[in-house]
């Protein structure tokens, strides 16, 4: 007796195409939990002084972008970019301003955030 494709247990179908998936390439390029964490954190205290009102998150083929808004209407003031082709050369991280000019890259998101992270003096 030999099982054909329609009196097989489709549990079993399933366990076979899953090694095959793990080994895929990633279609999109996206933050990890921390990543994002960290950028909500400083997103979180930057909307609390009234300085940022609107972000998006973009999920391309090649990078992930979280974009910083003044006015939903207005272009990004900031984007805060992860490129995973970068990572062994200049650093996978960059802070982008609205005129296109890099402020910072690195390996490090917490030390490229620094350059638009404000922190309070004690006087």
């Amino acid at each position: 007796m030999s099982l054909t494709s329609e009196d097989a247990d489709p549990s079993e179908q399933r366990a076979v195409a899953r090694p095959a998936a793990a080994n895929a390439q990633p279609s999109r390029v996206t933050f990890n939990r921390l990543e994002l964490h960290r950028i909500l954190n400083l997103y979180g205290r930057m909307v609390a002084d009234g300085e940022w009102r609107d972000y998006a998150i973009d999920f391309l083929k090649d990078r992930a972008v979280f974009s910083v808004y003044r006015r939903a209407s207005e272009v990004p003031i900031y984007r805060i970019e992860k490129d995973p082709r970068l990572a062994r050369k200049q650093g996978m991280y960059s802070v982008i301003s609205a005129t296109g000019l890099i402020l910072r890259r690195g390996h490090e998101l917490e030390r490229v955030l620094l350059v638009i992270d404000r922190k309070l003096a004690v006087v």
